[in-house]
């Protein structure tokens, strides 16, 4: 005769059920909304609860929204979809960075494209036609990204090469020759995506303090900070005190000259420091 055994797990979304059959004991699993019990949400505040518009559907969500930027679900669309670009943007820079620092340790990487060589010469008329050029490009993508929010699938096919076109997918996320191998599924992927990018963003925007503090790359900087780690760290470069300001020396030029054009390079901390 079988006797039924019913408990909670310890840890993890699931209630055990058991079946002892002599020595034997068969567990198996149902998720908790199976069985009338609400699962925990992973919050940025443990314990807090989330916007009515934050849902936990968009990968990454967990509840943070204090000033209810995205209470409109249109522009909450839009907003997931910007980080994810700036995302995909900040981790291709931050590892660009790296890598050009490690191969060129030589070569600032701050200064890096002022001493590139112009594929069409060095005269102001040749940078900005490459200037309108990029623009005009990143223009027409962003426009079409745009369109691909507002009506799914409505610019999946190729305008010029009608003979191509993208699979059937979620907005922000093409696949096909986009994606040609996904290790792991894709709502796991699409979470560790977005989890480092947000990383990658802060990344970005702590190399170029540093660059502009320190003059060096984010590698020379962690060198510099390794072999001094007492004296030099950011509280010693940068600090308000009551009764005192440390403010940093700015190691970037206020202009930069390239090809004859004359561009600003101002540092940030000027207007965020008393």
């Amino acid at each position: 005769m079988a006797t039924l055994l019913a408990g909670k797990a310890v840890s993890g979304n699931a209630y055990l059920a058991g079946a002892a059959v002599g020595s034997r004991q068969v567990l198996r699993a149902r998720p908790l909304r199976q069985c009338g019990v609400k699962a925990e949400r992973a919050m940025w505040l443990p314990g807090s609860d989330p916007p009515e518009h934050l849902k936990g559907e968009l990968p990454g969500d967990f509840g943070f929204d204090p000033l209810g930027l995205g209470a409109d679900e249109e522009r909450l669309t839009w907003f997931a979809e910007s980080e994810r670009v700036h995302a995909r943007w900040a981790m291709l820079a931050v590892a660009g960075i790296l890598v050009q620092e490690i191969v060129r340790p030589d070569v600032f990487w701050y200064e890096a494209a002022l001493k590139s060589p112009m594929p069409f010469g060095n005269s102001p008329a040749a940078i900005l036609g490459l200037v309108a050029f990029e623009l005009f490009t990143m223009h027409y993508v962003e426009v079409r990204r745009a369109y691909d929010l507002k009506n799914p699938g409505s610019v999946d096919q190729d305008p010029i090469f009608k003979s191509y076109s993208l699979p059937k997918h979620e907005p922000g996320y093409p696949g096909g020759i986009f994606a040609p191998f996904i290790p792991g599924t894709l709502e796991e992927m699409k979470l560790k995506e977005i989890k480092n990018g947000r990383l990658a963003m802060l990344a970005f925007v702590g190399f170029v303090l540093a660059a502009q503090v320190t003059g060096k790359g984010p590698l020379g900087a962690l060198g510099e900070h390794l072999g001094d780690p007492i004296s030099t760290t950011i509280f010693s470069k940068a600090v308000v005190v009551p009764g005192q300001v440390v403010q940093p020396e700015c190691k970037i030029p206020p202009f930069a000259e390239y090809g004859g054009i004359k561009i600003p390079t101002p540092c940030l901390f000027s207007g965020l420091w008393p």
